[in-house]
C-alpha cells in the first residue's frame, strides 16, 4: 500500500512511502485488541477504593446475646454483618487491577490497530518538521493544512519535540506520542493518524522486531 507524503502546507511533495504489509494490510484481530485495550484502562486506575471491614469501624465489642438457644444466626458484637448497621465484609481494597499480556498479544494488537487505520485511509503521512519556538497558532495552521483540524487526531514523531509538544498541548482533541511508544488504545482512540516520514519507519522497526 502506497501512501504520498504531503508537506506541512498540505501539498503533495511528489514522493510516496510504502506501508509494511505485514503491519498494514493483516487481517485485524478483534480479541487482542479488546485485551490490550483493557490492560490500557486498567492501568489507569488508582485501584485506591478501601471500605474499612469489621476490626476497623468504631462499635462496642460487647456479646449481644448468647452462642446458642436464640434461633437466630449467630452474632457477636454490634459490628456483625449479619446485623443492620453492621460492618462490611468483602469490601473493596487498595489493588492494581493490572494483568499480564504476553508480548506478542500486544504486538498483535497494536498492527490490527493500525491494520484498521490503514483500512479506513485514516492515516496521513507528512515529511519531517519542526519549530523554532512553541506556536500554537502555527501548529493549527498546520492541522487546517492537512485538513484534520476537525477531527480527534493522533500526531506520531519520530522522536520527543518539546516546541512541537508545547504548540499542541493546548487543543482539544489532540494526542502525540513517540513513535516507539504508541499504543492500541492511542490509535484506536483518534479519528486520523498523522506520522512524519521517520515515524513511520520507527513503528515499522519497532513492530517487526518484537516479532522476532
Amino acid at each position: 500500500m502506497e501512501i504520498s507524503v504531503l508537506n506541512i502546507k498540505g501539498e503533495d511533495t511528489g514522493r510516496k512511502v510504502v506501508l509494511n504489509d505485514d503491519i498494514y494490510a493483516i487481517e485485524p484481530n478483534d480479541h487482542a485488541i479488546y485485551l490490550d485495550v483493557k490492560l490500557y484502562l486498567a492501568n489507569q486506575r488508582q485501584g485506591t477504593a478501601k471500605s474499612k471491614e469489621r476490626s476497623e469501624v468504631s462499635g462496642s465489642t460487647r456479646k449481644l446475646g448468647r452462642q446458642k438457644g436464640c434461633g437466630g444466626a449467630r452474632r457477636g458484637d454490634i459490628n456483625s454483618p449479619v446485623l443492620v448497621g453492621g460492618a462490611r465484609v468483602f469490601g473493596p481494597q487498595p489493588r492494581d487491577y493490572g494483568f499480564k499480556l504476553n508480548k506478542k498479544v500486544k504486538n498483535l494488537a497494536r498492527k490490527s490497530a493500525l491494520a484498521y487505520k490503514a483500512q479506513d485511509n485514516a492515516i496521513l503521512v507528512v515529511e519531517d518538521f519542526n519549530f523554532e519556538a512553541p506556536k500554537t497558532k502555527q501548529y493549527v495552521e498546520l492541522l487546517q493544512n492537512l485538513k484534520v483540524a476537525d477531527k480527534k487526531l493522533l500526531m506520531v514523531l519520530a522522536e520527543a519535540n518539546k516546541n512541537v509538544y508545547l504548540s499542541a498541548r493546548n487543543i482539544q482533541r489532540q494526542d502525540m506520542a513517540v513513535a516507539s511508544a504508541v499504543n492500541t488504545y492511542q490509535v484506536l482512540n483518534a479519528d486520523a493518524m498523522v506520522v512524519t516520514e521517520s515515524a513511520l519507519a520507527v513503528i515499522e522497526g519497532t513492530l517487526m522486531n518484537k516479532e522476532a
